[in-house]
Formats: structure tokens, C-alpha cells, sequence
């Protein structure tokens, strides 16, 4: 008999003390602790078990959009509205460099498996990858196949996949130089990855999760109940892929069955919108 993971019912600890909008929470690798950013032009590291606020970042000019850490915990990227990608040393909070090249806002930034290159995504409609080893500041590798905003990536060893307001998931991958095309018919405002790296979980603007198989292009399943019309919202599944999880813009959290789509467990954990 294998055990179920518990679906919560309502929120474990309350983390205060943005002033202002939180965009994103982030936590590390082995779970211990969490990232936010938000319209203060802040990074925070949380002890979220604790609830303890540990450190603040501050450099960004304007609000941080996405903020990701890397296995080690030892580094941080950032990025958001002031076009540039911050690499940040987490023990000192000190930033190591900048990355120019962005013509807009940046949406999302995540580090490879090797933590050695950061992978951006923009306004500008183009994935950006950096080198963290280099002190160049210039992308080592620009995308620019989209016809809106990047809103989103996700990496896998090989593959770097972005979604868009375009309406796409587009997989790239670095090795053969190729590019993979879906089409969900409706903006695309974050993907995440299935733990077994086999399907595409991506939140789309009619209010709607959809589920794909990476292999084939098939729609696999549909999630709704929540509301997701205007604002940038983290979707995933849990670690037993077992279930769906995503925000709502009435502040509700929702949680479905993988499988059925059936909703599990739906709480209200904030006033305003949930971007995750």
C-alpha cells in the first residue's frame, strides 16, 4: 500500500513582511527554506517552518518578478521590471553581476542543473541564457521565435521550455538545435514540469490548467474551478504527481485530482490574488 501525500486544508504559517504586492515564493531544493520577491524591489529568505525572516536583497530599481536559488543555496537569480538579471551571492547579499540585454520587463528566471547558466524570459518576447562562469555580461543564447510575451520557462538537462502569451509551449532542444511547437489556443501565463519530466502543466488565461503529454502533443487533462483572466499565476503538481495545484484571483488556492480533475481541496488563503 502506498501512502498519500496530505492535500492542505488551510495555510501552515503566515510570512510577513513585504511591503507591498508579493509576485513570488520560491522554495529551495530540499524545501527548508523560501524565497519572495515583490513590488517592494525586495528578495526575502524566509525560514517558512519557522517563520522567521532571515535576509533581505535589495538592488533591484524597480518590482522583482521571479527569483530562483540554486541546489547548493549558495547563489540567487533574479529579475523584473528594471530589464536586467541579477546574480546574487545568498550569504553576503551581495550582487555578483548584471545581465543586460532585455528590451522590456522580465518575466521569470531559473538556473540550469548545473547552476552555471541563468535562463530568462521577457516581455521583449525572447528567452535569454547567461553565464554565471563567464564575466561576460552579454546572453550566450537568444530565442526570439514568439510573437508576445515569455512569460514562463522551465529547464530540463537538455531542453528549455518557455510559454507564452502567444498561446505556445515551445520546447527547445540546445543539443540538436530544435524547436517544438504546442499551440493551447489560449495565453499561456506559467508552465511547470511533471516530476517524471513527462508532461507539461500549463496555466492558461481562460481560466484554465492544461495537461500535456511531452511526447505526443496530446491534451491530457483540464483543471478548473479557479479564476485566471488577468494576472501571472504559479501552477505545479505535487511531488507525487498525484495532484494539481494553483492560485485564484479571488485568493483562493485550488488543489485537483491529477487524473479525474476532480477538485480536492479549495481554501481561501489571501484577500486578493494568489500569484504563488
Amino acid at each position: 500500500m502506498t501512502s498519500e501525500v496530505a492535500i492542505p486544508k488551510q495555510e501552515a504559517n503566515v510570512l510577513r513582511g513585504h511591503e507591498g504586492a508579493v509576485l513570488a515564493a520560491r522554495f529551495n531544493s530540499d524545501g527548508n527554506y523560501a524565497l519572495s520577491c515583490g513590488k517592494d524591489r525586495t528578495i526575502r529568505l524566509w525560514n517558512p517552518h519557522r517563520g522567521i525572516h532571515i535576509k533581505t536583497y535589495k538592488a533591484h530599481g524597480r518590482e522583482v518578478r521571479d527569483v530562483h536559488v540554486t541546489s547548493d543555496n549558495s547563489k540567487l537569480c533574479s529579475c523584473g521590471g528594471d530589464r536586467q538579471v541579477y546574480y546574487w551571492d545568498v550569504s553576503t547579499g551581495r550582487v555578483i553581476r548584471k545581465f543586460r540585454g532585455h528590451d522590456s520587463e522580465v518575466n521569470a528566471v531559473k538556473f540550469n542543473d548545473y547552476s552555471a547558466v541563468v535562463v530568462s524570459a521577457g516581455y521583449d518576447r525572447s528567452v535569454r541564457a547567461w553565464d554565471c562562469r563567464s564575466h561576460s555580461t552579454e546572453p550566450i543564447q537568444i530565442i526570439d521565435t514568439f510573437t508576445d510575451s515569455v512569460m514562463s520557462v522551465c529547464l530540463t538537462k537538455n531542453e528549455i521550455l518557455a510559454g507564452s502569451v502567444d498561446g505556445t509551449v515551445r520546447t527547445f532542444d540546445i543539443r540538436l538545435g530544435r524547436e517544438i511547437s504546442d499551440d493551447f489556443g489560449h495565453p499561456v501565463n506559467c508552465i511547470s514540469l511533471s516530476n517524471d519530466g513527462n508532461c507539461v502543466l500549463a496555466s492558461c488565461l481562460d481560466s484554465t490548467l492544461r495537461l500535456l503529454d511531452r511526447t505526443t502533443g496530446e491534451l491530457l487533462q483540464e483543471y478548473k474551478g479557479h479564476t485566471c483572466k488577468s494576472f501571472k499565476m504559479d501552477c505545479c503538481l505535487t511531488n507525487d504527481d498525484a495532484h494539481v495545484t494553483g492560485g485564484s484571483e479571488d485568493g483562493f488556492i485550488f488543489f485537483w485530482d491529477l487524473v479525474d480533475a476532480s477538485v480536492v481541496s479549495s481554501f481561501r488563503a489571501h484577500s486578493s490574488v494568489v500569484n504563488f
